[in-house]
């Protein structure tokens, strides 16, 4: 029964390594897709976004198999929790992806827009903190997990900025517009992506250091108003 039980732990870990592998490769084809104007790698990333609903769908079923038929406690009910969260922030993840690469398709144009911002910091960004996350998982690395907390802030920042920039060419080229809010969409996506990464780190912290630092920004909101009472 216990060799059981560590077995389904060990499989859920695969397969969710594998889920994450996969994730990662729809991040990197789509901010390709998107910077390159690669309809072929845009319409792989949609292509297999159904492979990737599919084995978000095994694992949160393996999860419950596991919580029905055993009674995980300590480290391995950490693992259960932080799996199934990881997982659900993988499939967000993944359509993130998939939302980025149809403008590719629907209107290539836009990434002649995308050129003249110069995509490729954020984009760059949001992909390292994707692979850190994921590594930090696989490697079982918290301290590398809590590197990538601040870098939120980065892409938070230049969304921020290219989502101002994009709106004032829009007042000056109206003739533009339609590809204006599509990439402003496009950078909603990707800031989204970089916040389910931040997640993702968060649960590898509270999987092996078992500390909790989610609303990180609420406690320090909390902390000053006690400073201040």
């Amino acid at each position: 029964m216990h060799r059981s039980f560590e077995d389904d732990l060990d499989k859920l870990r695969t397969r969710l390594i594998r889920m994450g592998s996969l994730v990662e490769e729809q991040v990197e084809f789509a901010f390709k897709a998107l910077l390159e104007c690669n309809e072929g790698l845009a319409r792989l990333v949609i292509e297999r976004d159904d492979k990737v609903d599919k084995l978000d769908i095994k694992i949160d079923k393996q999860c419950q198999r596991i919580f029905a038929l055993q009674q995980p406690v300590a480290s391995d009910l950490r693992l259960l929790l932080a799996s199934i969260k990881i997982n659900n922030e993988l499939e967000r993840i993944g359509d993130m992806a998939t939302n980025i690469s149809h403008p590719v398709l629907d209107d290539p144009s836009i990434c002649n827009l995308v050129k003249d911002f110069g995509l490729d910091k954020i984009t760059t960004a949001a992909y390292t903190m994707v692979k850190a996350s994921l590594d930090a998982f696989v490697n079982n690395d918290a301290d590398l997990a809590k590197h990538i907390l601040p870098t939120d802030n980065t892409v938070d920042g230049l969304e921020r900025q290219f989502k101002a920039d994009i709106i004032a060419l829009m007042k000056e080229k109206p003739e533009i517009i339609s590809q204006g809010v599509e990439l402003i969409s496009i950078l909603a996506n990707i800031e989204r992506m970089a916040d389910h990464a931040t997640n993702i780190a968060e649960n590898v912290i509270f999987l092996f250091e078992a500390k909790m630092v989610r609303h990180r920004h609420l406690e320090d909101d909390s902390n000053s108003a006690d400073d201040q009472g």
